[in-house]
């Protein structure tokens, strides 16, 4: 009975876990509207949850007006991405993945979401984060990349 509720309570613990959230650290506005916000671009930050001393910074259009002040607007696929090391030392969480969706946000009322991935290159010892939106029937091309290297002394575990 106890291995069964030991079972339920991990199980209620990965479902309920935190996700990750960006932090909006700016904003700058792009397009006056009547009613509701203005457009604007929006730049937020993003903690890497795996790799300690890791933040993205990712600018992004944000649609205004009513619809998007309520959330049923469809933003752009437009996006910038910047990662870098902020932290003394790189921490890693464990083994990584060669390749792990480290943070997903819905773009629109449905189906689309921006992503930004993680990549390992082990040869050259570095993490690569790329940025993009995705949508159910007619992705975008558009995307960003950027790179951290990681000090030689400190190899990436890779799984």
């Amino acid at each position: 009975m106890q291995k069964i509720l030991a079972g339920i309570m991990l199980a209620a613990t990965a479902v309920l876990a935190v996700p990750v959230h960006a932090q909006q650290i700016g904003e700058v506005s792009t397009a006056f509207r009547w009613l509701g916000k203005n457009d604007r671009i929006v730049i937020e930050a993003y903690d890497d949850p795996k790799v300690l001393g890791v933040s993205c910074f990712v600018s992004r259009a944000r649609t205004g007006g009513v619809s998007g002040t309520v959330g049923l607007a469809e933003d752009t696929a437009d996006a910038s991405i910047a990662c870098r090391q902020v932290g003394d030392t790189l921490t890693f969480k464990g083994k990584l993945p060669q390749q792990e969706d480290v943070f997903s946000e819905r773009q629109s009322i449905l189906f689309k979401r921006l992503h930004i991935v993680r990549v390992v290159d082990p040869v050259r010892n570095t993490l690569v984060y790329l940025t993009y939106s995705d949508k159910l029937i007619d992705g975008s091309p558009k995307n960003g990349v950027t790179a951290v290297p990681v000090p030689r002394n400190n190899p990436i575990p890779l799984k």
